[in-house]
């Protein structure tokens, strides 16, 4: 262990302890940084629908945890046991604004496969585990967050959003992945179920690959104003009616579900042409399940995939496409909301009731 910790300030962080509880803020000292670890200072935390599930209580973390998966740093300390090095092989030093991975795998632990790290045994991850009196900045609601080993960071440069960089190692980094295991893009027909920060990603990402059409749809119709500025040659709402008769929109090669909603699975199904594959990333907590008609599968040779999470190629693909494409469609803009972190309980609260896309938490 690395006493170096002792000469930073104690740090603010807010504890989550559990759905219709209040938030416990509290400042504690920093625990002595282990060999490997780096230690960071949290500049901004996006609120993910998984935390608003969390919080609400649809979906089960354990009490007493530091909340926030979607964040941006500045390192402030490295110990000397980590190579000082990111995932591209660029050099790290204090001072340096990054972006991690959601989730570390143990350096003991073998991945089950080499594209699936994320299913490691004994994962780590940041925003999910329990806080305890030696590890409480283990989540981005707090002013600092100490990287675990085998973390895979990534250099960022100050002048991309920090709005807009929290959102990489979640949202974006899971639809490089989405996009990763449905294959071919360019020249494809494609339909993005949800218009959230996952659906609006998707489509500005195949319309960067190349995708030969894209439809948006979405429940809500103000959600669906933001199809044409990411990507979308087309939007629609989404309704019994549509559900009913889901051809309201052409068949696609590629459907992508961001919903997790099995009427909205199941239309998607319905939507694709021969051969078509859909790719379902929003079924991420219990629901319903989903009426296939195996008739349909079988006959029109569709294919289904699922994914949860993301690889360490997904993570670097995702940063990679922000920092060419930051400028060009309106992420930041997708911060619908900002508080500070003494605000984190109206920013739940806010989030909750009003369904922004995203709301910000300024940290430093």
């Amino acid at each position: 262990m690395n006493s170096r910790a002792s000469v930073f300030p104690p740090g603010k962080a807010v504890i989550f302890n559990g759905p219709g509880k209040p938030f416990e803020f509290i400042e504690t000292e920093l625990p002595p940084i282990n060999k490997g670890e780096v230690l960071v200072k949290t500049l901004y935390t996006t609120i993910c629908g998984s935390d608003i599930h969390t919080f609400s209580g649809r979906r089960q973390e354990p009490p007493n945890v530091v909340l926030g998966h979607e964040i941006v740093g500045e390192i402030l300390w490295i110990d000397p046991a980590h190579p000082a090095i990111d995932q591209r092989g660029t050099p790290l030093v204090p001072g340096d604004r990054i972006t991690w991975s959601i989730f570390a795998v143990p350096a003991n632990v073998q991945a089950p496969r080499a594209d699936i790290p994320q299913k490691s045994e004994q994962l780590f991850k940041y925003g999910h585990t329990l806080a305890t009196c030696n590890d409480v900045f283990n989540g981005g609601l707090a002013e600092y967050c100490i990287l675990r080993a085998n973390t895979a960071l990534l250099k960022i440069a100050t002048e991309i959003p920090l709005k807009v960089a929290a959102t990489i190692s979640c949202a974006h980094a899971t639809v490089a992945g989405a996009l990763r295991v449905a294959g071919m893009i360019e020249n494809r027909s494609v339909i993005v179920f949800g218009a959230g920060l996952l659906g609006l990603s998707c489509l500005a990402m195949c319309r960067e690959a190349g995708a030969l059409s894209i439809t948006l749809i979405d429940t809500d119709a103000s959600r669906l104003q933001w199809g044409k500025k990411f990507g979308a040659d087309k939007t629609s709402i989404f309704n019994s009616a549509a559900a009913a008769i889901p051809l309201l929109w052409p068949e696609a090669d590629l459907v992508f579900d961001m919903t997790g909603q099995p009427d909205a699975m199941k239309a998607g199904i319905d939507s694709l042409a021969l051969g078509g594959t859909a790719i379902w990333i929003g079924a991420a907590y219990p629901a319903k399940p989903v009426p296939v008609d195996a008739q349909k599968i079988v006959r029109k040779i569709l294919t289904i995939k699922g994914l949860h999470n993301y690889n360490y190629q997904d993570f670097e693909y995702a940063t990679t496409f922000i920092e060419h494409n930051y400028l060009k469609y309106p992420f930041e803009e997708l911060v619908e909301k900002e508080f500070e972190l003494h605000q984190t309980e109206e920013a739940f609260k806010y989030a909750s009731e009003y369904k922004p896309v995203r709301v910000g938490i300024k940290i430093n």
